[in-house]
């Protein structure tokens, strides 16, 4: 039966997100889903979601910290080619440096810096929070039955500029660009939170959950 972890190194409030993963897994008979900071359960993982809420610095030194969990992650995504999907601070660990306080490197997985929000219309407030509406950019199997114009839920004071703009799969507007998925290879990265975006969140859970790339 295929094994879905969703990593657990204290930087995010979990309940939720696992909730809207076991539902789509029952739905979709992708299995079994759980929450762990098991290095060893990481790495028997058959796809991993990396969440994260807070700040870049600390969750990357959360992660790092994590007694093995690190280590299980690259293995598991890099080496084995596992369905890997970063969710908020998750995803913008997939980039090469963050920006937020100091420099800090992040997995490299997309080139690419985590920089502050800058919207043109100072009457847009930062952090984005709320609702936006999703313009997508390139074709993938986790947007099956999502479509440019659909909400998701966001909430955010920085943000990621990809370095190759293949490498964006969608964005919002939010007084310029903001991307809102990232992905090549096995790799995703949402910015927004899936599990808090009703049936459009829901539905890229499936799709992420019965992806083969």
């Amino acid at each position: 039966m295929s094994l879905t972890v969703l990593i657990d190194y204290e930087s995010g409030n979990l309940h939720s997100a696992h909730k809207a993963f076991e539902r789509m897994a029952r739905e979709a008979d992708a299995g079994t889903v759980v929450v762990t900071a098991d290095a060893d359960v990481v790495a028997r993982a058959d796809r991993v979601v990396l969440p994260g809420d807070g700040a870049f610095p600390a969750c990357a030194a959360a992660l790092r910290g994590a007694g093995g969990v690190y280590d299980a992650l690259v293995e598991a995504v890099e080496v084995k080619g596992r369905p890997f999907l970063g969710i908020c601070v998750g995803m913008q660990l997939m980039a090469t440096m963050g920006r937020e306080y100091s420099d800090t490197p992040g997995l490299d997985w997309v080139g690419g810096a985590v920089v502050p929000i800058t919207p043109s219309d100072p009457a847009l407030k930062v952090p984005h929070m709320g609702w936006n509406d999703l313009m997508l950019d390139a074709p993938h199997t986790v947007f099956d039955g999502v479509t440019t114009g659909d909400h998701t839920y966001f909430v955010h004071s920085y943000h990621f500029e990809v370095a190759d703009p293949a490498l964006r799969l969608a964005h919002v507007d939010y007084g310029g660009d903001v991307t809102a998925v990232v992905g090549r290879d096995t790799m995703l990265g949402m910015q927004f939170h899936p599990e808090k975006s009703q049936d459009v969140g829901l539905r890229m859970i499936r799709n992420f959950l019965t992806w083969a790339p």
